[in-house]
Parts: C-alpha cells; structure tokens; sequence
C-alpha cells in the first residue's frame, strides 16, 4: 500500500477543539476538511472488530471532520512495521496494537512519542490521567479497551457435560476432538500451567524459568490435533465449520458469530487472558496530525462506551464504563459479555505485558522450536 500524500487541513488548535467538541455530543456542528485531505489509513484487525469500529469510530470522525477512514488489516506483529520504518515508506497513519506489541515497538523506537495532554478529560471534566485505567497512557500508545483471549466450544460436540475451567482445553478423554489454538506463545502458555494448578499469581515467574516453559510445552505438545491460527476469523470459521470443537480467539469475535449468525458456540471465560487494546503512530505517518487528532477523537469516553455497545470489549476509561448498555442491533445488555464484568473475570489472568515486551523474541523463538517446527 504507498503512501499517500497529506496537504494541510484545518490549524490543529481548530480542529483539536472541534473533535473535542464533536466527541461529547453527536450533533455538534462538524468541520469539513478540504476536498484534498487524506484519507486516514489505519491498521487493524479487520472481521467483526473493524466492522464495529467503523461504525462506532471510523464514520463518525469522517462525519465529523470530513477526512476519510480507510481500514487496512494485519494478525499482530512488529516485522512489517519494522521494515516500513526502516524502508521510510510507511503506509499506515493509526496502529491497533495490542500493549505489550506497543511497549516493545515504543522501546525499538518504531512509534511517535504522544503528547501528555492528547487524551481529552472525562464528560465531567475529570482530567484523562484520573479517567483511565492504571498503565492505559503510555509514551506512545493510548489504551482504549480491554480485549480477552478466551477459549470458545460447540455446544453440540458435548452433549452431555460442558467444559467449565480451562483445565477441559486439555482433557482430551472427557472432551475428544480437535483444538484450534493461536500460533503465539500468549494465552497457550498461562493455560498450560493454569492446568496443573498453577496459582495465577505464579503464571510469569514459573514462564521465567526453563523449568516452566518445558511444563508449558509439554503439556501443549500432549494434545492429539491442534490447528494454528493467525488471523482473528479463522477460529470462528473453523467452529462453525465443525473442523475443530474448541478454539481460542477473541470474546467479541465469538460474541458476534454467536449473535449475527446463530452459532452453536458458548464462551468459556474460565482462564480468560485480559489485554489493553491501544491506538498508536507509526514512526514516519504519512499524516501524524490528523492521526492524533483521530486518537483524540477515538479514546473519548462518549466513542469508547459506543464500541462497547458494537463489539463487547472492555473500555479503557472508567467514565466510558459507566455509559455501557445494550448491543445497538440485539439490544442484549452488553455489560454482561464484556471480560471485566465481575462474572467474567473471577477466573481472569491479566496478561503481564511489560514480561511479554521484555522476553517477546526469545519466548516466541523457543514457542516456535517446541510446537511449530517439525
């Protein structure tokens, strides 16, 4: 994808205000941008998520501001980003990274530093440090929500008892059938060892040994057939296509195939991996101004608890939290699906993403020799 040109738009002071203005009331009037600005390219994760951000975020900025919003897709990961910073040929404006991807790419200098003051305050004017939750402002990544991978089952495979603790992932003779597992070592690792009744607690300093990853791989290595998945609907897919009976993925993307599309599938929230979901700039954006202007817009409470009411991630912002009710197309209430609802979390790991940022490249080349490599 090249990149694209940028001709100025509207002063920045200008704009900033009206985004402001725009985030915390819909009908406030918009700003047109120039008929030769943009667009904005952000990099995400395409299926259910994208579709639920361009409804909750991606039109509404472009109705605000008049600048376009084009979504471009990827499965995680720092290599291309990596090659287009050091080509000087980045194509994206906005990254959707996960946090312990942002903390790593922020420390390999790959992002812009943002601005303390970029984030606006909450609707009652308490200031955005106070706003969010702890760690949700970094030097170059805003959070703004809370995503689990979690693990998802037919409920036709096991007619007669149901997996109820993350434990069953593993527990082939009580549950045959195929698992679909994602190729990294997040999520797999601390479900190995949550299985021999590891305390939560322990998780990363057991990882931190040799000792722990053999443990984690072995009992990874002890189930019959394992399929590998990278992009966030292949798992989905694989579900309702009956080829696996168990699967890791993402809560919103099986919440929306079990409620657009009526699949035989439950969410099993025992052992669910929580993780911050951040918006960040890649080194060199074609557009860094309107890309900050976009995250201002983005991370504002009223555009965080309107995602929520589309896919059922978590916000980032305790004010946004509170706003949080039904599905907009069902009218199911949401706050029962999202993974910080006490119901949902009592089981919950909070993935330790400064451990991830730090070990990501010995962890995932050992994760690849034990599995992946035949």
């Amino acid at each position: 994808m090249p990149a694209r040109r940028w001709l100025p738009g509207l002063p920045a002071g200008l704009l900033a205000g009206l985004l402001s203005l725009a985030a915390l009331s819909p009908h406030s009037a918009v700003a047109e941008a120039p008929e030769d600005a943009g667009p904005l390219t952000v990099l995400s994760w395409g299926g259910a998520y994208e579709r639920a951000q361009r409804r909750a975020l991606f039109t509404p900025f472009t109705e605000a501001t008049g600048i376009a919003v084009e979504a471009a897709r990827y499965n995680g990961g720092l290599s291309d980003l990596r090659r287009a910073v050091a080509d000087d040929a980045v194509p994206w404006d906005v990254l959707d990274m996960t946090h312990s991807e942002a903390m790593a790419a922020c420390e390999e200098g790959l992002l812009e530093p943002l601005p303390a003051d970029l984030a606006i305050p909450a609707p009652d004017g308490t200031p955005a440090a106070e706003d969010f939750l702890p760690a949700a402002l970094g030097r170059c990544a805003i959070s703004h929500s809370i995503f689990a991978t979690v693990v998802a089952y037919r409920r036709d495979a096991f007619p007669g008892r149901r997996p109820t603790r993350i434990a069953d992932l593993f527990d082939q003779q009580r549950f045959p059938g195929p698992r679909a597992l994602q190729r990294t070592p997040a999520a797999n690792l601390e479900w190995a060892l949550l299985s021999y009744r590891v305390p939560r607690e322990a998780l990363y300093r057991l990882l931190s040994t040799r000792r722990g990853l053999d443990l984690a791989f072995a009992r990874l290595r002890g189930l019959d057939e394992v399929h590998w998945w990278q992009a966030g609907e292949t798992p989905v897919e694989w579900l309702a296509e009956g080829k696996v009976v168990m699967a890791s993925g993402y809560n919103g993307r099986f919440f929306a195939a079990m409620v657009e599309r009526d699949l035989p599938i439950e969410i099993l929230w025992d052992g669910q991996l929580q993780e911050h979901e951040t918006w960040a700039i890649p080194r060199g954006a074609p557009h860094p101004e309107a890309a900050r202007d976009f995250i201002r817009f983005a991370t504002s409470s009223e555009r965080q608890a309107e995602l929520a009411r589309h896919i059922p991630y978590g916000p980032a912002r305790r004010s946004a939290a509170m706003q949080v009710t039904t599905h907009r197309d069902s009218g199911l209430d949401m706050r029962l699906h999202i993974p910080t609802h006490p119901l949902n979390a009592q089981g919950a790991v909070t993935k330790d993403e400064a451990w991830y940022a730090r070990t990501r490249e010995r962890i995932e080349a050992l994760f690849r020799e034990a599995l992946l490599e035949e």
